[in-house]
Parts: C-alpha cells; structure tokens; sequence
C-alpha cells in the first residue's frame, strides 16, 4: 500500500481598509480587522487545530503525519497577535510528524508575471521558515496550487547555497484530463521538461470531501464518519499515494466545531489502522522516495485547485482583475528598477525598501480574488471570503491604494 499524504494550508491576507482616491493617509491596511480575524480564527482553529495535530503525532507515536504550509504574511500575524499558535506549531514541527512546505512569502502570483520576484519571495519564505522553525522546506506548493510546466521548471531552477536543488517535489492539481483520469490521483508523476522534481497530485473528491461537503446536510454521505472515510482513503491508497489537501481553516472555522469536523480528525487515524494494518501516512517528501515516478505530466497552461473550473479565473477572469494585476506588476518592476540605482546604505534606499516591502503585501493574491464577479456555488465562495461589500468596492480600493503608493515611489 503506498499511503496517505495530508496536506494543509495556512494563509490569513493583510486586508485593505475602505481606501478613498481622497484619501492622505498611507496606512492602507485595515489593522484593526486584522488582528481581530486572526485572533478570531486562531481560537476558532489554527490553536485547537494544532494541538489536535500535536496529540495525535504523540498519541500514534510517529505512525500518524501531514504536511504544512504556513506563508509568511500568517507568519507575522502570529508573532503580533497569536504568538502561542508558532509555540504550537513549533512543537509538532519537533515532533518529526510534520513536513513543512515552501511557497512564496506573500501568497502571490508571482509566478505567472515575474519569475524574479517570485524567486526572491520563495526564498524570502524559506528564510522565514528556518529563522522560525529551524527547518529548510523540501517541498515546494505553490499559491492556490496553481501549477505548469514553466512553474515547475522555475521551481527546479532553484538552488541552495552549497548549489543543490532546494525542492525535489510540488503538488499540483487533478486540472488537466490526464491528471483527471481516474485513477490518476494516485501517480507520483514528474513534470514535463523537469525530470529532475516529482509531483503528487492532489485528489479532489476526497479533499472537497472535508473542505466543502462535511458539514452540508443535504450531501448524500453525510454525515461523514471517521470509519466511512478511512475506507474511501485506504481504497484509493492501494496503488499510489491518496494526497488529500486543503485548507487547516477547514477546521473550526469553514467547518464548525459544531459540525464534529474535530471528532472526525481525532478519529481518523485510529480507523485508517483499525481497517488496514498496512495503511500509512506519509509526508510528500516520504511519498515521493518511496515511490518512482511512473509517468510524465504535462501542464501546458497554468491551472489551480480554485473554483469549480480549476484555472486561474479566480485571480483574473474579469476586466477589472486583469487590470488590476499588470498595475499592480507595472509598479513593481518600476519600484525594483528604481531601488536598483540606489545605494544600498542610503536614507532613499530605505524607503524604497519599505515601498517594496508594502507592494509585496499587495500582490497577495486574496486582493484580485476579493474582485471576482463569479455567480452560482463560486460566487458565494468569493463573497464569504470578502471585506468588502462588492467586487467593485474592492477593485475601487485596492486601484486606490495602488495608485498613492506610485505617487510615493515617484517622490522618492
């Protein structure tokens, strides 16, 4: 049997308040409702949620382990606002149940506007998580999962300092025919033109499953047991790796705890042995190791495990998006160019520098999806995460913020 790999994906955005085109002010986040919704979510999930996860690893004695990513905007809202949640994750990190992944710092899409950027905010993530943990990612995921041969080709490009490659494997998603065909879920693959990473493709029934599905009513399996589960995994575990991946605020805080989602993750590992004394879990480096790769997958264009169709309209499949991105890349570059020329001691090099680091925190990718004028079961998903009343207050905002923060680059 080749295992169980759990992933899950850590990631809270600096939200943007009401910014007006009159506005004087360069505060451009809402501070307030930051610290409030981490605060919030850290009580609903990422602390009860951890400690489950440190009970477990101990309770099952090293046969129980998932995989996380933390990016590093969550990162420093801990350390302001949830300081015992990093003690938590340190623990099970020490635990030796727990993978932690890299990505870009910022939850951005990097990726697809400017490889240079998205190298330096890998690398920005990879220093966090050492300087944090004490650990160096060896798996890489990137933002939302999105993922293509070119991707795959920039995240094997990238080198340690002592020159060896700092991933050996990345997830992607079951978004392209191939990689949809059942039974192909269960492949370690390696990606086009790169045959030097692996991939693990993510299952996305048995993901949505618990992401979307546990707590509805009127689902045809609920309610979903530990038992009823544990034998959809193993079966789908028999001749590859079953990855199943989401969100950790899937515990708590998109699915209650009144739902029992707690209970069911208590469970689950004591009914994946009691039903198979062959079942393991795996982390995506172990899955990776223990496993060849079998085929090659080709990912031409870039898809995601976003929304129903799986592509990148979450970010960009309106005008406003559109725009709102190539600015947003537009001025980084221009910013970058600028700091450039400067140097690197200098009082305007500094405040570049603080330029630079608040445009990073803009190209988090939640802004564009807060944007999306997506109806039906998509929609409402976009609406739950938003701030803002409309996709339109949000564009209106965030083109507001954009636009100050050029006027400062150019004074500086």
């Amino acid at each position: 049997m080749a295992g169980i790999v759990l992933y899950f994906q850590l990631h809270q955005p600096h939200r943007l308040r009401r910014y007006s085109v009159f506005d004087a002010d360069h505060r451009y986040f809402d501070e307030q409702a930051n610290a409030e919704i981490c605060r919030k979510v850290a009580d609903k999930c990422y602390r009860p949620a951890t400690q489950l996860l440190v009970d477990l690893a101990r309770r099952w004695n090293g046969r129980f382990k998932v995989a996380l990513s933390v990016t590093g905007v969550l990162l420093e809202q801990f350390e302001r606002h949830a300081p015992d949640v990093i003690v938590l994750l340190q623990e099970l990190v020490r635990s030796g149940c727990c993978e932690l992944l890299g990505e870009t710092y910022h939850h951005s899409l990097a990726s697809l506007y400017w490889p240079e950027e998205f190298v330096q905010q890998v690398e920005q993530h990879g220093e966090k998580v050492r300087a944090v943990f004490g650990v160096e990612p060896r798996f890489f995921r990137n933002t939302e999962l999105i993922h293509s041969d070119e991707i795959a080709a920039m995240v094997a490009a990238l080198r340690r300092p002592d020159g060896a490659a700092r991933f050996h494997g990345l997830f992607t998603e079951a978004a392209t025919p191939d990689l949809a065909a059942p039974g192909a879920c269960g492949k370690v693959y390696a990606p086009a033109g790169s045959p030097s990473l692996r991939l693990l493709v993510r299952h996305p029934g048995l993901s949505d499953d618990v992401a979307f599905r546990f707590g509805a009513r009127n689902w045809e399996h609920w309610p979903l047991t530990a038992e009823k589960y544990a034998s959809w995994l193993i079966d789908a575990s028999r001749h590859g790796p079953a990855t199943v991946c989401m969100d950790f605020e899937t515990f708590g805080e998109h699915q209650w705890a009144e739902t029992g989602i707690f209970r069911f993750m208590h469970d689950l590992p004591g009914e994946v042995f009691r039903q198979s004394d062959q079942a393991r879990f795996l982390t995506p480096s172990e899955a990776i190791e223990s496993h060849p790769a079998t085929a090659v997958a080709s990912v031409p264009r870039p898809t995601s495990w976003a929304d129903a169709s799986r592509d990148l309209s979450a970010w960009r499949g309106n005008a406003m998006q559109a725009h709102a991105l190539e600015e947003a890349f537009r001025l980084g570059r221009r910013l970058h160019a600028t700091l450039a020329t400067e140097p690197r001691e200098s009082a305007r090099a500094e405040t570049l520098r603080g330029l630079m680091r608040t445009w990073r925190l803009l190209t988090t990718s939640d802004h564009f999806y807060y944007m999306s004028t997506k109806g039906d079961a998509d929609g409402a998903v976009h609406a739950y995460f938003r701030s803002f009343e409309s996709p339109y207050d949000a564009c209106i905002a965030y083109m507001n913020v954009l636009k100050d923060l050029e006027k400062r680059v150019e004074s500086a």
